[in-house]
């Protein structure tokens, strides 16, 4: 099958990972293009960006051991839309978002990303979030906590290698029944990891959080582009209590969170299943809407190319002292 993208010299991301294989997110402006909407499900908050024109060739945007057969839309078996499942362990979270993004603006294929753990800690914030407002600046900076700005809108996490993100990211056509909207694709993701704790737990989309009972174990984001969306999702199996003092409680909070403080109101799953079930339960529920295939990435390289440029990106400590003095 063809590769789905115009010509290109050079691929547009680029980063070093292993990976093993196996058989969401505040207000602030921003440069729009009306074609492209990013969606924050914790604020419910609409945003909208730009992005470079889709010119790359997949093949030239990923460097790999063996070449990806892509096409327009992949079909599968029971002609399901084909789903390409791309399993990590402890790739940072930035490196992780760079791909993410880079395959949602070049690729016209379906991907689940999952991340076994972050490699350190790390917070991580919306597109517009305002780090004054979201996080304890002073120690942040005392301890050298990256702070990243994602693509997508959504809250604040801190991240580590307790925790494991699943991503989606699909073409709207090939998952027909549900509006390319941020709820109707909330509400898709809810019924799919309905299955994965089917039996396990009570699990619940509250408030566009995943939760267990009242209490939240997975956060979510979205981008919602003219033909794609990527829906991502920080889950914590556990965490670190010392970093949940670097968050601060957010202004604008659901309501079933009741003012409660940060470990009063998430829970780990690893009271629930382990991680390595956790994993296979989500690909066996990706497989009631997508025909699942394994792909392997062992290289990924960012050129100097203009075409694409990744718009994650950690702040400077300049970008967070300013900050630190207001929130003072």
């Amino acid at each position: 099958m063809s590769p789905p993208f115009t010509s290109s010299s050079e691929p547009p991301c680029r980063s070093s990972i292993t990976s093993i294989f196996k058989p969401s997110w505040h207000s602030s402006t921003t440069h729009a293009s009306k074609d492209e909407v990013g969606w924050g499900g914790f604020n419910q908050i609409y945003l909208v960006f730009r992005y470079p024109p889709r010119s790359v060739k997949l093949h030239t945007l990923l460097h790999i051991k063996k070449p990806l057969k892509m096409a327009r839309r992949q079909v599968g078996h029971a002609g399901l839309p084909l789903m390409n499942i791309v399993r990590m362990k402890g790739v940072p979270i930035l490196q992780q978002l760079e791909i993410e993004e880079c395959l949602l603006r070049t690729s016209s294929d379906n991907w689940c990303i999952i991340n076994d753990g972050a490699d350190k800690p790390s917070i991580v914030m919306g597109v517009s979030g305002k780090p004054a407002g979201l996080v304890e600046i002073r120690p942040v900076l005392e301890d050298k906590i990256p702070v990243i700005r994602r693509f997508t809108g959504g809250g604040t996490v801190i991240v580590d290698h307790g925790t494991i993100f699943v991503s989606f990211i699909c073409n709207k056509n090939d998952v027909a029944d549900v509006q390319p909207y941020p709820r109707p694709i909330m509400s898709w993701s809810g019924l799919l990891y309905s299955q994965v704790f089917q039996g396990i737990a009570d699990f619940r989309l509250r408030e566009n959080d995943y939760v267990i009972g009242l209490r939240k174990f997975g956060g979510n984001a979205q981008s919602i582009t003219k033909n794609r969306w990527i829906h991502h999702t920080s889950f914590l199996w556990d965490y670190e209590t010392r970093n949940m003092s670097y968050l601060k409680i957010p202004e604008r909070a659901p309501d079933y969170r009741l003012g409660r403080d940060h470990l009063d109101f998430i829970c780990p799953m690893k009271d629930y299943l382990s991680r390595s079930d956790f994993i296979s339960k989500t690909i066996d529920a990706t497989r009631s809407h997508f025909s699942v295939k394994s792909t392997e990435f062992e290289t990924v390289r960012l050129p100097s190319n203009p075409k694409f440029t990744p718009t994650s990106r950690l702040l400077t400590n300049q970008e967070l002292e300013p900050a630190g003095k207001t929130s003072i």
